[in-house]
């Protein structure tokens, strides 16, 4: 009996420590500087504990806004035809609402350039082949 209750009381402790561990503020992490419109935009909200430690969070644990375009999960969807150049996005922690913060993120304006095909390539001479023949 003696070595159950010692079990369970480790067994309580350990558990407790790690449930125990807050959050202390939430941060954005983005891995771009604007969004861009029509596509899935990835809003990365990191928590940092009371432990020092960071853990990524999800719509599961953060309430997303932005009055501007709509969230799916943790992606903000810039219409197309969106003609803001930013737009203002909050995060708030759902376990403390008190712990929230706000972004204003820049839309890409000018179009991504045209890439070369796969075949426009390899069909044009590479910089090593030029060079070589400049020397014979």
């Amino acid at each position: 009996m003696n070595k159950y209750l010692r079990v369970l009381c480790f067994l309580l402790l350990v558990t407790t420590n790690i449930g125990a561990q807050k959050v202390d503020s939430i941060f954005f992490h983005l891995y771009t500087d604007s969004l861009k419109k029509g596509q899935h935009n990835y809003i990365n909200v990191d928590a940092k504990l009371s432990n020092g430690q960071w853990l990524p969070l999800t719509n599961k644990e953060i309430i997303f806004a932005c009055n501007q375009a709509l969230f799916q999960g943790n992606e903000l969807i810039i219409p197309l035809d969106f003609l803001d150049e930013k737009v203002k996005v909050t995060a708030t922690l759902k376990s403390d609402p008190s712990t929230r913060i706000e972004k204003t993120i820049w839309i890409k304006q000018s179009p991504d350039p045209i890439l070369p095909t796969k075949n426009e390539i390899l069909q044009s001479p590479s910089p090593a082949n030029k060079k070589s023949k400049k020397r014979n």
